[in-house]
């Protein structure tokens, strides 16, 4: 296959190019400024595309088998804290995001759209979303450090996907765990729908290196066509 990545620098993004190139597929990796990028590996392109822009991003989709969107405004962030700092300062990039994809996929129809968006957009328990939890989502903030006004932040990422669940496109919204860091790839994960994954502790949690098997497989043989999916240990 022939896939796209956006955001193709960052975390997650970076893993699943990585992942692509393993299976044998070729992959262009997207980036706000690809220029100054070297990468010796074999099968992969680099170039530079604004994830706002939808006519640049409609530039470059012939071709492509599918399109992964790893954008975030952290990944062209100096550390963590720069990180959490630029996605509060614009919670509606996200939003602002998923429309320029769906407008630049005017242009090709059938291309599948996989979103990488945010656990705080799954539900609790049946109806009731965790950014609309109150007590639970400031519970959250502390306990992973965060400010409140990351609040903000988290429910931009449920505006993407449900600007995406008003789109007929191929597209796919694929929410990780609720803690997501690098670590293992274990291929080892089980798969959900609107609620987290949960392991025996309670905790919803999976490494990057497993986020990336997993979309990749739905790259691959898609399950999730115009749904949201998610993993968890």
């Amino acid at each position: 296959m022939h896939i796209g990545v956006m955001g193709a620098t960052g975390t997650i993004g970076s893993r699943v190019v990585s992942e692509a190139l393993s299976r044998g597929h070729r992959v262009t990796a997207f980036s706000r400024d690809a220029a100054q990028i070297q990468d010796s590996r074999e099968s992969i392109s680099w170039e530079s595309v604004d994830v706002l822009d939808a006519d640049g991003i409609a530039a470059v989709l012939p071709g492509l088998d599918v399109l992964i969107s790893a954008f975030g405004p952290g990944n062209a962030a100096r550390d963590a804290a720069d990180s959490v700092t630029r996605a509060i300062a614009d919670p509606a990039i996200y939003a602002r995001a998923a429309t320029a994809l769906l407008t630049a996929l005017d242009s090709q129809p059938r291309l599948r759209l996989i979103v990488i968006g945010g656990a705080a957009s799954l539900e609790v328990k049946p109806g009731l979303i965790f950014t609309n939890s109150g007590e639970l989502l400031d519970q959250a903030l502390d306990q992973f450090g965060l400010p409140r006004e990351y609040a903000a932040a988290m429910r931009g990422h449920g505006d993407a996907l449900n600007i995406l669940r008003t789109s007929n496109r191929l597209w796919t919204y694929f929410s990780p765990a609720v803690e997501i860091a690098p670590g293992e790839r274990t291929g080892r994960f089980r798969i959900g729908g609107d609620q987290p994954v949960m392991d025996a502790e309670g905790r919803s949690r999976i490494s990057a290196e497993d986020a990336a098997i997993a979309l990749i497989d739905e790259a691959e043989l898609p399950h999730f066509v115009q749904r949201r999916f998610t993993i968890g240990y």
